[in-house]
């Protein structure tokens, strides 16, 4: 049979564009990664606070606050916010307090109907560790006029104006007004009513916060991309992906409900270290000389539970490596709260929000991949090759600098 030149043209085309498309994405994912490890709050961060009502006050409010941040933010001294240790830590709080009170005071607000609260500091300020950065802690009691049934709450902590992060959110859970509840408040919605019903509002910022854990976590995608990268057929990329989603979803509750616990100086090494390990498995497949992989169009179609010995051992290194990364998910949302049903619901829509960024990479890497592997078997191997020695060196990187504790 004879090829035209119109169909070698299309075809050529075809291969080019695909090529394009990968390679773009590849590099957008690798600059993502060289920009700075995940866990590394030089671009946004995130803080906590809960309300509860009594204790001597109308409202009392526990914040949790980046240190260094804090410092820099409350215009203190470089002694202040390069203190290293907690012991240095709580001396400079405590020197500091009138003004690190000023600070959150102005900036965190709590209202009954139209009438602000009046704010007031609540013990000296402490430092402690949350999930391997230096956290501290702030409590403010707030005396909030006449007899209100509904209260709201307003965080304008680290805006983006004063350049040192952007796009703040505060994880804000309360229990006020006979109402327990948890919002995400952010720049372009600070603010959180008592009594509104905002159950599904509420749901949907957890879903858009798991998508942006994953769709912003360099790590996690990256993890995620040597597992496409090393899949051959659908049916491989769906089985890790769905070994990947049920592990880390264990742990991510488990954690994030307080029943299963992880520093996160073994947890980031940890990520760093599966993120390179999966990338060099893919590497030493495909190095020359190994036995050859079957044909991915030639391949004779098995069902899903007639496993190798070579594919029931992948599906144990992701679903191990799922579990640390459960972990650091956790670690990443930060909540610290009593169960409760809400609790559980956020959580759930948290990870739904995780689990359709990672379908969404899926449906639009693996079919470019599979479109190289069937016109230019040899374009592929160069694309997948580079993007797993990226993957690689990434993650040796990251696991080196964790384990220096300088990321």
């Amino acid at each position: 049979m004879t090829t035209t030149p119109t169909r070698t043209a299309s075809r050529r085309g075809a291969v080019l564009a695909a090529l394009a498309a990968l390679g773009t994405g590849v590099l957008g994912l690798l600059g993502v990664a060289t920009a700075g490890p995940a866990g590394a709050h030089d671009a946004t961060t995130d803080a906590y606070a809960q309300a509860t009502a009594g204790g001597g006050a109308d409202v009392h409010v526990r914040l949790d606050l980046e240190y260094d941040l804090l410092m820099k933010s409350a215009w203190l001294t470089a002694e202040a916010y390069d203190a290293q240790g907690q012991d240095a830590q709580d001396a400079q709080l405590a020197a500091h307090a009138d003004e690190v009170a000023a600070y959150v005071a102005d900036r965190f607000q709590v209202a009954a109907g139209d009438d602000l609260c009046t704010p007031a500091l609540a013990g000296d300020p402490t430092a402690h560790d949350r999930g391997g950065t230096p956290y501290a802690t702030v409590e403010l009691d707030y005396d909030c006029p006449g007899e209100p049934t509904a209260h709201t709450m307003f965080s304008a902590l680290f805006p983006d104006t004063e350049s040192f992060v952007h796009s703040t959110e505060t994880m804000v859970t309360y229990d006020l007004d006979e109402e327990e509840g948890s919002a995400v408040l952010t720049p372009a919605d600070p603010t959180v009513t008592t009594g509104e019903h905002r159950t599904v509002h509420r749901l949907g910022e957890f879903f858009v916060l798991g998508a942006e854990h994953l769709l912003l976590g360099p790590d996690h995608l990256l993890f995620l991309l040597a597992l496409i990268v090393a899949s051959r057929r659908l049916r491989d990329v769906v089985l890790v992906a769905s070994s990947f989603t049920v592990a880390h979803s264990v742990t991510f509750l488990l954690a994030a409900t307080g029943a299963v616990s992880a520093p996160g100086a073994v947890v980031e090494p940890v990520i760093a270290l599966s993120i390179a390990a999966v990338a060099v498995g893919h590497l030493w497949a495909a190095r020359p000389g190994a036995a050859p992989v079957l044909d991915v169009v030639a391949e004779p179609r098995r069902p899903w539970y007639d496993l190798s010995r070579s594919d029931a051992a992948r599906l144990a290194v992701v679903f191990a490596f799922g579990l640390v990364h459960g972990l650091g998910f956790a670690g990443a949302l930060g909540l610290d709260e009593p169960w409760s049903w809400g609790l559980l619901g956020s959580l759930l829509v948290f990870n739904v929000g995780i689990e359709a960024v990672q379908l969404g990479i899926i449906a639009v890497v693996f079919p470019l991949l599979v479109l190289l592997r069937r016109r230019s078997p040899r374009a592929a191997r160069w694309v997948t090759g580079v993007a797993a020695a990226g993957v690689a060196a990434a993650g040796l990187f990251w696991f080196v600098q964790r384990v220096l504790g300088s990321g």
